[in-house]
């Protein structure tokens, strides 16, 4: 067998790839000694493992690629870990689940500071164009401490672009049988060896009228969003600077589409201003020992006027968020990382509802260690532990530790266990709720807090010639207190309360990946959730929760990679309503579980040197939720609920877009 397919077979096996972090071994060269040249291969994947203690993926523009991605929130439809689900019927807000719990306890980061939070988190997915990513990483279970004491079930962070890139302009271009239209831009300039700068551009335009369940509602709110930002880069010696602003503009508009005579219109209209800033300042202080210092803040203004039918909802959010670092590695085997941090929230808000609605403000500092211990390179060791002090619930303890282990060559292993808390911020974050005719009722709330535990493995098999890559992991969340969304009580109220008796998520997943020929990857996953929490003082399962998911991707690369296939299978197990109420005539107002249900989508891609063109569908099954509007003729009344979603709200959508590098400017 030639050299360079057996050294690209040990690549392989090792999972290697040009981009991202990867669990790997360290590869001697000297056997080579004494040969004329030596050609590598190794292919680009679009999925790589972090090679830290931690258990996560990046997910990178290859990948990214595979779908149209025009956002965030369009970004995991081949991943096996992340779900995004519509919230509502109404509004289009999503949210992410992530080891069978809400995105509220994922923290949100862009570029490894927290952000995307409170009055943002109902519709923070569609901030972020999907054509503005670099990658993206997602950490399961209790993460570092470095980035504060959220993150219960996880992680995501967001990196953009880079102003540093190689120069030069590029444009993107898509469109949908649903009436959507988007153009993104990404232009960057090299002003000089030590300074450069980058401005990304979106906008979007939601503009169709579709009702195809005749429900006389919009099926998704018709959304015009301007979205830009700039952003700076400079280095000299060993000081870096990173920085730059952000604005969105967004227009929401939904409801009835045709009002009947005997009543008036009801009509979803969310006006939104979001202005982000952020800026890093990092010192090398010693490069042989990785000791360096790093300043890094954000901060953010998020200004929401909301009407839902007749109820008004307004917010201004100011947050702004600051941390201290300081790492060494004294030797090969010990890395120490300490910081301060800072975060402050104040909302300003006010409904119709009530009278006088409070405003809320917390500010909470802290500090953090962390200790990694790597005798070699078949065992990590990470602790960590957090201090912090809010003003509103005082002080608390957040401690943290993974372990990572490589038995074999073929085998690695990964421990995780720790301590999250979240504060909630009921209004902002549950403001989309309002559309529904449901009484709202918010209790007094605790700070949420809940212990993650996880296992996780990692295989590596040769087989035929490549390597079968097989994952399997399961994750524990077990909560002390959390605020309850309860659906069940009454069929008029949604009660917003603290956590009255247990609630715990048990999640095991299963995935593999192989390479059955050339050109042609293979992934094929399975999830099993098990959530269940006390509502009214029965412990119940989660409600409009899939328990379980199995997909398949199928993704082929011509020889030349001048065509591009993608297919995806994705099969979502049943799962419990909220518990119905009795019609006038005896019958249920709706059935106690959903069924299972399938969806397919695919994707074409034609590579040229420089562009590209895509065309696919989502849905091609043409299976979606008949009935995504509870008593959707009267709207006014209150029993009218758009909340009840749990599968999808349109059928086959078709879909084309194009990207063009335009080159160096």
């Amino acid at each position: 067998m030639k050299l360079k397919y057996i050294v690209s077979s040990i690549l392989s096996m090792l999972s290697v790839s040009i981009y991202g972090q990867i669990d790997s071994i360290p590869f001697d060269t000297s056997m080579f000694k004494g040969l004329d040249g030596i050609t590598i291969t190794a292919k680009r994947t679009g999925v790589t493992r972090m090679a830290g203690a931690e258990n996560g993926v990046t997910i990178n523009r290859d990948e990214l690629f595979k779908a149209a991605c025009c956002n965030l929130g369009e970004s995991f439809s081949t991943n096996p870990s992340v779900d995004v689900n519509y919230s509502d019927a109404a509004t289009g807000a999503k949210q992410i689940k992530l080891l069978g719990l809400s995105g509220t306890y994922v923290q949100m980061l862009t570029e490894n500071m927290p952000n995307l939070r409170g009055t943002a988190a109902p519709f923070s997915l569609d901030y972020v164009p999907g054509p503005w990513m670099n990658s993206i990483q997602v950490s399961k279970g209790a993460s570092s401490v470095r980035n504060g004491y959220e993150g219960i079930t996880g992680q995501i962070d967001v990196e953009y672009l880079k102003p540093q890139d190689d120069q030069g302009l590029t444009l993107n271009l898509y469109g949908n049988s649903l009436s959507r239209f988007e153009a993104n831009a990404d232009a960057n300039l090299h002003l000089n060896e030590h300074v450069s700068t980058e401005v990304l551009a979106h906008y979007q335009d939601d503009y169709g009228h579709h009702d195809q369940n005749d429900d006389g509602f919009l099926d998704q709110p018709n959304v015009r969003q301007y979205n830009i930002q700039n952003r700076w880069r400079v280095q000299s010696g060993k000081y870096i600077f990173h920085g730059g602003v952000a604005l969105l503009k967004e227009n929401r508009e939904g409801g009835q589409i045709h009002a009947s005579s005997s009543m008036p219109h009801y009509k979803i209209d969310l006006s939104t201003n979001r202005y982000e800033a952020y800026m890093k300042h990092a010192l090398v202080l010693d490069p042989t020992h990785g000791t360096n210092l790093a300043l890094m803040a954000n901060a953010s203004l998020h200004q929401l006027d909301a009407l839902y039918g007749a109820k008004e909802y307004q917010v201004d959010e100011n947050n702004a968020y600051a941390q201290l670092l300081f790492e060494t590695s004294p030797t090969e085997r010990h890395n120490i990382a300490a910081g301060l941090s800072i975060n402050h929230d104040r909302f300003d808000q006010q409904t119709t509802l009530l009278s006088e609605l409070s405003g809320e403000t917390e500010t909470t500092p802290g500090a953090y260690v962390q200790y990694t211990y790597t005798p070699d390179y078949r065992l990590t060791a990470m602790a960590g532990l957090r201090i912090d002090h809010s003003s509103i619930y005082g002080t608390f303890v957040t401690p943290r530790l993974h372990l990572k282990a490589v038995p074999s060559d073929m085998v690695t292993l990964r421990l995780s266990a720790g301590k999250g808390y979240r504060s909630t911020h009921a209004w902002a974050e549950n403001n989309n709720l309002l559309a529904s005719g449901r009484q709202l009722i918010i209790e007094e709330l605790k700070q949420e807090s809940a212990w993650n535990y996880g296992i996780s493995s990692a295989f590596f098999i040769p087989l035929f010639e490549k390597t079968l890559k097989i994952n399997a992991e399961y994750y524990y969340t077990h909560f002390i207190n959390q605020t309850v969304l309860d659906y069940d009580s009454s069929p008029s109220i949604i009660r917003i309360a603290n956590l009255d008796g247990r609630s715990y998520s048990n999640t095991f997943q299963i995935d593999a990946s192989y390479p059955i020929i050339e050109g042609l990857d293979v992934t094929a996953a399975y999830r099993l959730n098990d959530v269940k929490t006390t509502y009214g003082g029965n412990l119940m399962e989660k409600p409009l929760s899939s328990r379980h998911k199995g997909l398949l991707t199928l993704s082929y690369k011509t020889p030349l990679e001048l065509w591009q296939f993608d297919i995806t299978l994705q099969v979502n197990g049943g799962g419990r309503m909220p518990s119905p109420y009795l019609l006038d005539d005896g019958t249920p107002s709706w059935n106690e579980r959903f069924p299972t249900y399938v969806q397919l989508s695919a994707q074409v891609t034609r590579w040229f040197r420089h562009f590209s063109i895509y065309i696919g569908g989502e849905n091609l099954t043409n299976y979606r939720q008949q009935q995504t509007i509870i008593d959707a003729d009267n709207p006014w009344g209150t029993t009218f609920d758009p909340t009840m979603v749990w599968g999808p709200v349109h059928g086959i959508l078709a879909y084309a877009g194009l990207r063009v590098n335009v080159g160096r400017l």
